[in-house]
């Protein structure tokens, strides 16, 4: 098959790549660079089933030209990371739902069809745990902008749904719950290789806020495994399932787990989220998803524990 990943010179994106390369498909990837980066795809360009178009999902009629040749899509691009989408609030709008509505409409036209990535941003600041699919949602003002990130996801949502059910268009939705693994960066905020990094140069592990926050990590090999798996069940079209593990860890206790894994000598310091983020910026205490339903379609299951996880990341930065 022929298949489009957006966003795929990213983190996850580009696992991706490698995995659907190695079935035997013809891989395209779409991406405009601002996380995603050519170092993570550099390896696969000398495969003659792989190409690559640095551009933008907002460019129309780019998009076009490339989702009429292709049979199925992998909607990853999108604004990530907390720190970006709050320095770059409207790019991140524009980008996270007419980029997500131009895909939709295409993959429709051409008959293309698509996994929608969304996030477990979107539960927002709900304190029912674990998050099942059809949860409510609890968003905070929307002077704060993180909550426009949570609310872009859910328009992608009901985008996908909608086309769904009016046009028959196959899609299948993911809510994705911290992924990560090695190629993540700790620049855009994500906590596990900002710590690796830190602990391996000996330089001070910061926490923002207190540290009690919980969070529950997965190897991307797990959820790029579990992308294509449900891409490729007909009985997942048209469904939204939560991706991710259910062993949570303490922001605090991370950090510890990390400093001794690693040998470090680094400090562990805290710093409020008013100095890094902005002013009235809300955090969520606890993130775990329920994994029953991707369970009973799939028989989901991670295989990799969090030591594993950590000492991949390790191994990656060492390198």
């Amino acid at each position: 098959m022929k298949i489009l990943l957006t966003g795929g010179s990213g983190f996850i994106g580009s696992h991706l790549a490698e995995k659907l390369l190695d079935l035997g498909h013809k891989v395209h990837v779409l991406d405009n660079l601002s996380t995603g980066r050519l170092q993570n795809v550099a390896h696969l360009r000398k495969n003659p089933d792989f190409t690559m178009t640095i551009g933008t999902i907002l460019n129309f009629e780019k998009m076009e030209e490339i989702i009429k040749e292709c049979d199925q899509i992998y909607h990853m691009a999108a604004a990530v990371g907390v720190k970006y989408i709050i320095e770059n609030p409207l790019l991140s709008l524009q980008t996270n739902v007419i980029g997500s509505e131009y895909v939709l409409e295409l993959a429709n036209k051409y008959k293309a069809k698509v996994l929608v990535t969304s996030t477990s941003e979107i539960y927002g600041k709900s304190d029912k745990i674990p998050f099942s699919e059809k949860d409510d949602r609890l968003l905070g003002s929307t002077h704060i902008s993180r909550w426009g990130y949570s609310t872009a996801k859910a328009v992608d949502e009901f985008f996908a749904l909608a086309y769904h059910r009016e046009k028959k268009l196959p899609v299948v939705i993911v809510r994705l719950f911290n992924t990560v693994g090695p190629r993540q960066t700790g620049q855009y905020g994500m906590v596990v290789p900002k710590f690796v990094k830190a602990a391996l140069l000996n330089q001070p592990m910061v926490i923002y806020g207190s540290g009690a926050q919980t969070r529950c990590f997965t190897d991307v090999d797990d959820v790029t495994n579990a992308l294509i798996t449900l891409m490729g069940t007909k009985e997942c079209e048209g469904e939204i399932f939560n991706v991710g593990s259910t062993h949570p860890i303490s922001i605090e206790e991370l950090a510890v787990k990390i400093k001794d894994m690693v040998g470090s000598k680094s400090k562990i310091e805290h710093m409020k989220y008013e100095d890094v983020f902005e002013e009235g910026f809300e955090d969520m205490m606890d993130r775990m998803p329920d994994i029953t339903k991707i369970k009973e379609f799939i028989e989901y299951e991670p295989a990799h524990d969090l030591d594993s996880i950590i000492n991949r990341i390790i191994a990656y930065y060492e390198k």
